[in-house]
């Protein structure tokens, strides 16, 4: 079977979509994260205070260097959640295939929150919560937001990744991915 590939995207690629990466490969080891910033300079090392509050979750804070957002990257993923929208239309412009592809994290949480997916592979969920754009009423662009804990402090940073372990843990289960286990949930 093979491995589901979701790219996480942030702005610079040092705390939102590295925390999203790691905890979601928690949650889905067999699946396959990576995450990319629309801004990112290629920096070796993670954020120390990333490490650190990446660590408390229980996420891998084993090697990591940043790296930009591109065509090449958005086209050979079968999910890319930006954190924010702008981060999502960012992956559409470089690779306008993609579109039925990219969401920001809590806009696809949020459209897959009614769907039945009892039994669809992780790409035909995607598919599914795709086909309810524009179907579903649209949220405020501050509902479907991570907001950038840069340079806010540590407690900001911990709160936010605190967040994204909770919805990458409901994203894990919505993909059938919880476990390690494409398809099926392991307990």
């Amino acid at each position: 079977m093979a491995r589901l590939r979701v790219l996480f995207v942030c702005t610079g690629n040092v705390h939102r979509s590295v925390l999203a990466e790691r905890l979601f490969a928690k949650w889905a080891p067999d699946a396959e994260a990576s995450s990319a910033g629309t801004q990112a300079r290629h920096l070796e090392g993670m954020d120390a205070a990333t490490r650190s509050v990446l660590a408390g979750l229980g996420g891998e804070v084993g090697a990591f260097a940043s790296r930009p957002l591109t065509a090449a990257l958005a086209a050979g993923s079968d999910l890319v959640l930006g954190m924010e929208r702008e981060h999502r239309e960012a992956a559409v412009r470089l690779e306008p295939q993609a579109m039925r592809r990219c969401f920001t994290l809590k806009e696809f949480l949020r459209l897959a929150a009614d769907l039945d997916g009892a039994g669809a592979t992780p790409e035909e969920t995607v598919a599914r919560v795709a086909a309810l754009r524009g179907r579903v009423a649209p949220a405020s662009q501050r509902a479907d937001a991570i907001p950038d804990p840069w340079g806010q402090g540590y407690d900001v940073l911990r709160d936010c990744a605190t967040g994204i372990d909770e919805a990458v843990r409901e994203l894990s289960g919505v993909l059938g991915v919880r476990g390690g286990v494409l398809g099926r949930e392991v307990t």
